[in-house]
């Protein structure tokens, strides 16, 4: 079987600076130019810019 993400909105700010990011699995570290992932039920996580790019795309 396949399938396919549902499209979900959700908030995000690139960082400039190292962060440490309390996530649903324990601190993460992210690097300066890391985007900051605020999920669906306010979950926060790192996510590094070429995945985010390749993930995600703006909403209007």
């Amino acid at each position: 079987m396949k399938f396919r993400k549902k499209p979900v909105v959700i908030e995000a700010y690139q960082t400039d600076k190292e962060l440490i990011i309390q996530t649903l699995e324990g601190p993460l570290r992210a690097a300066p130019g890391d985007w900051i992932i605020t999920g669906i039920r306010g979950e926060q996580y790192p996510c590094k810019p070429d995945v985010f790019e390749k993930t995600y795309e703006r909403v209007k």
